[in-house]
């Protein structure tokens, strides 16, 4: 008989333990963590039930972690929703977008680019406006999630100037509304801040928060 036997046997009659009790109190086995000792069935038994209790308790601590993460990313987003909803020009908009980045999200570097948007107040001269190559165009409207990890266009690091050189992620996001109208860029000289395994799911809000922000200023 084959160990695999023994088990169909016990699962197809699970009332042979209950017919032969004392079997169960005779029965040896080794000990996980010593095996040159062995420990009753039953003993056995609590040491398995324990350890999957603390494998249990584990993934509970993992998900209240991870829950709690989530909370604070929302808190942090409804306050930019918030600061948006008071914006009364496109300046104040991009400002706003900048601090609040930098100080709920501790994002280091940002730089936005814009294009169709209307120049009814004289935004011209900032740098968001500077005009960019087809190339960035494209990238943004192939761009469906956002980008995170190592690699940008090298267009795309000038945004940043001297900062450039010490930069190591980027995330990508592009801002659209029916259609592309800019890129939002996040960027950190720490190499696993904007990695390739991160969730995205908030970065993507962002970008549909700040678009749905700038449809007003659209030309």
């Amino acid at each position: 008989m084959k160990a695999d036997d023994v088990v169909q046997y016990l699962q197809d009659n699970p009332q042979f333990f209950y017919e032969h009790a004392d079997v169960l109190a005779n029965i040896q086995t080794p000990n996980a963590e010593n095996a040159d000792k062995v420990i009753s069935f039953s003993d056995r038994q609590i040491a398995t039930l324990r350890n999957k209790n603390l494998k249990l308790q584990d993934k509970l601590l993992e998900l209240i972690s991870f829950g709690e993460r989530n909370d604070d990313i929302s808190t942090k987003m409804h306050r930019i929703a918030l600061a948006l909803l008071t914006c009364t020009n496109l300046d104040d908009v991009l400002h706003k977008v900048k601090f609040n980045l930098c100080e709920d999200f501790s994002v280091p570097h940002i730089a936005i680019r814009l294009w169709g948007i209307s120049d009814n107040e004289g935004n011209s001269e900032q740098p968001e406006f500077t005009a960019t190559n087809k190339d960035i165009h494209t990238i943004a409207e192939n761009l469906t999630q956002p980008y995170c990890g190592p690699h940008v266009a090298d267009e795309i690091k000038d945004w940043f100037g001297e900062d450039a050189a010490h930069l190591q992620s980027f995330s990508t996001v592009t801002l659209r509304t029916t259609e592309t109208i800019g890129m939002l860029i996040l960027a950190s000289p720490e190499a696993q801040r904007f990695n390739p395994e991160m969730e995205t799911l908030h970065l993507k809000r962002l970008g549909e928060l700040v678009s749905t922000t700038l449809t007003r200023y659209i030309s």
